[in-house]
C-alpha cells in the first residue's frame, strides 16, 4: 500500500514537471513571437520616421548650399573690389553701364522725402532721357529697386547697414533662393536629396558659367533667374502624379506667384516663358503630360503677364509679346480640334504636324494684328538680331547691330565646355541627357501609335520605356535652353 501511495505521488510528480515544462516553452515562444499587427505598426512607424529625418536632413542641406553661396559670391565681389574700403562714390560707380541706371532708382527712393513722393518722382522722371517725362514703372521693370528701398526706410537697419549693402546684400541673399530651388528640383526628379547636393556642387564649381552676379549686381536677371528656378521647381513638383487636391490647389498659387514676380522683374521675361510654352506644348501634343496641367499653366502664364501689363500701366509691349499669341493660338486650336489625338500612327503624325503649321501661323498671325492695332515696334529690334544671327541678311537696326556685336550675345565659346568637362559635369550631364531622350523618343512613338494605351496598368507599369511627366518636362526644357545657350553665351544660365 506504502509503495502503490509512492509510486502514484511520483507519477504525479513527473506529470507536473513535464506540464511546467511545456508551460514555459510555450511562454518563451510566445515571449519570441511579436504579434503582427505589432510588426506592422512598428515598420511604418521607422519608415515615417525615417523619411522625416531624411527630409530634415535634406531640407537642411538645401538651405546650407544656399547660404554658403550667397557668401561666397559676396566674398568674391568683396575681394574683387575692396567693396568696403572704398568711398562711396566709387561704390556707385562699380555699377556699370545699366546696371548704375537700376541702382540710380533704388537710391533716387532711399532718399526721397517720402514714399509717395519717391514714386511721384519715377512716375514723372524728367532725368533719364532729356527734355521728356517718362514714367519709369512703365518703361522699365524697377519694382524690385521699389520694393528693396521701401524695406530699407521701414526695417530698423539704417543705423547699421548703409543702403547700397542693403541692396547688394539683398540680391545676393537671392542666390540663396537659386541654389535652393536647384537642390530640391534634383532632389524631386531623382528621389534622393543626394542628387541635390550634386547639382549644388557643380552650380558652385562652375560660378564662372552659371552666374555673374559678384560683378553685374543690379542687372534684370539676378533678380529673375532665382524665381524662374523657384517656378521650374514647382512646376515639377506640379506634373508630378497622385497629389491631393489641397497640394494641388497650393502648388498652382506658388506657380502663379513665382511667374509673377519673375516675369515683373524681367523685361525679357516673354521669350523665356515661350520657350516654356513650346515645351509643354510639344509634351501635351506627345501624350507626355496630362493635357489639362499644360492647360492650367498656359492659364497661369497669361494671367501672370496680363497682371504684370496692370502694375505697368497698361504696358502695350507685353500685349504684343509672342508667348500670349502663341498660348491663344495653341488654346484656340487645341478647343476647335478634339479629335487630335485618334488614329492610326500615320494618320496622328499627319495631324500633329498640320496642328503644329497650324499653330505657328495663328501665332505669326494673331502677334502680327495685335502689333499693327497697338502700333507696336518697341521689341522689333529684338527680331532684327534674330535674323541677323541667324544669318538671314544684315540689319542696319542700331540696337540689333549692338546686340550682334556684343561678346555676350555671341556663340557659346568652346573653351565653356573645357570648364564643364574639368569640374566632371559635361560627360555624365550629356550622357544621362543623351539617354532619357532615347526613353522619350520611345514614349512619344509608343503614344502615338496607341501602343501605350493597349498596355494594363500592371504591363505599363513594369515597361522599361516609361517616362514620368516632371522628367519628361525637364529633359525638354534642358534641351531647349542648351540650343538657346549655345547659339547666344548670355542665355546658358538657363539650361542648368
Amino acid at each position: 500500500m506504502n509503495m502503490e501511495n509512492l509510486r502514484q505521488r511520483k507519477g504525479a510528480k513527473i506529470a507536473d514537471d513535464t506540464t511546467k515544462c511545456l508551460s514555459n516553452e510555450v511562454q518563451k515562444e510566445q515571449k519570441g513571437k511579436v504579434p503582427a499587427s505589432k510588426t506592422s505598426a512598428e515598420l511604418v512607424l521607422g519608415h515615417f520616421s525615417w523619411n522625416i529625418l531624411s527630409n530634415t536632413l535634406g531640407g537642411s542641406l538645401a538651405v546650407s548650399f544656399g547660404l554658403l553661396t550667397s557668401v561666397y559670391v559676396a566674398t568674391l565681389h568683396e575681394n574683387d573690389l575692396w567693396f568696403s574700403n572704398i568711398k562711396e562714390v566709387e561704390r556707385e560707380i562699380s555699377f556699370r553701364t545699366e546696371c548704375g541706371l537700376y541702382y540710380s532708382y533704388y537710391k533716387q527712393m532711399v532718399q526721397a522725402p517720402s514714399i509717395q513722393q519717391g514714386l511721384y518722382e519715377l512716375m514723372y522722371d524728367n532725368k533719364t532721357e532729356s527734355r521728356t517725362t517718362i514714367n519709369i514703372l512703365r518703361r522699365m521693370n524697377v519694382y524690385q529697386e521699389v520694393i528693396v528701398s521701401i524695406l530699407y526706410r521701414i526695417l530698423p537697419v539704417q543705423k547699421y547697414l548703409e543702403a547700397i549693402y542693403f541692396y547688394t546684400y539683398t540680391v545676393f541673399g537671392l542666390q540663396t533662393l537659386y541654389v535652393f530651388a536647384l537642390f530640391v528640383n534634383s532632389w524631386l526628379l531623382s528621389g534622393t536629396w543626394l542628387s541635390g547636393v550634386l547639382a549644388a556642387t557643380w552650380y558652385i564649381l562652375n560660378r564662372i558659367d552659371t552666374t555673374r552676379v559678384e560683378f553685374t549686381i543690379p542687372l534684370r536677371e539676378n533678380w529673375s533667374l532665382p524665381f524662374f528656378a523657384l517656378q521650374v521647381t514647382l512646376v515639377t513638383y506640379f506634373l508630378k502624379p497622385q497629389k491631393k487636391p489641397y497640394a494641388l490647389r497650393s502648388t498652382t498659387v506658388l506657380v502663379f506667384l513665382s511667374t509673377f514676380v519673375f516675369s515683373v522683374t524681367w523685361q525679357f521675361n516673354q521669350f523665356i516663358l515661350l520657350v516654356q510654352a513650346l515645351a509643354l506644348f510639344g509634351l501635351d501634343s506627345l501624350d507626355m503630360v496630362p493635357s489639362s496641367k499644360v492647360t492650367l499653366l498656359y492659364m497661369i502664364q497669361v494671367a501672370s503677364l496680363l497682371l504684370v501689363w496692370v502694375l505697368q500701366f497698361f504696358n502695350s509691349m507685353i500685349l504684343g509679346s509672342l508667348v500670349l499669341s502663341f498660348i491663344l493660338a495653341a488654346m484656340l486650336t487645341k478647343h476647335l480640334q478634339r479629335n487630335l489625338k485618334v488614329g492610326s500612327l500615320t494618320v496622328r503624325m499627319g495631324k500633329l504636324l498640320l496642328n503644329l503649321i497650324l499653330v505657328l501661323c495663328l501665332t505669326y498671325l494673331l502677334n502680327y494684328f495685335i502689333k499693327k492695332q497697338l502700333l507696336l515696334e518697341s521689341d522689333e529690334h529684338i527680331f532684327k538680331f534674330i535674323k541677323a544671327k541667324s544669318g538671314f541678311g544684315a540689319t542696319r537696326d542700331f540696337d540689333a547691330s549692338l546686340y550682334v556685336c556684343e561678346e555676350a550675345f555671341g556663340f557659346l565659346p568652346f573653351d565653356t565646355f573645357k570648364r564643364l568637362s574639368h569640374t566632371l559635369l559635361l560627360f555624365p550631364y550629356a550622357l544621362i541627357v543623351f539617354f532619357l531622350a532615347i526613353v522619350a523618343v520611345v514614349v512619344a512613338y509608343n503614344n502615338i501609335s496607341g501602343l501605350s494605351k493597349s498596355l494594363s496598368a500592371v504591363e505599363e507599369e513594369e515597361s522599361t520605356a516609361s517616362l514620368r511627366p516632371e522628367i519628361a518636362y525637364n529633359l525638354v526644357h534642358t534641351i531647349l535652353f542648351g540650343l538657346l545657350a549655345i547659339t547666344t553665351m548670355s542665355l546658358s544660365v538657363f539650361a542648368e
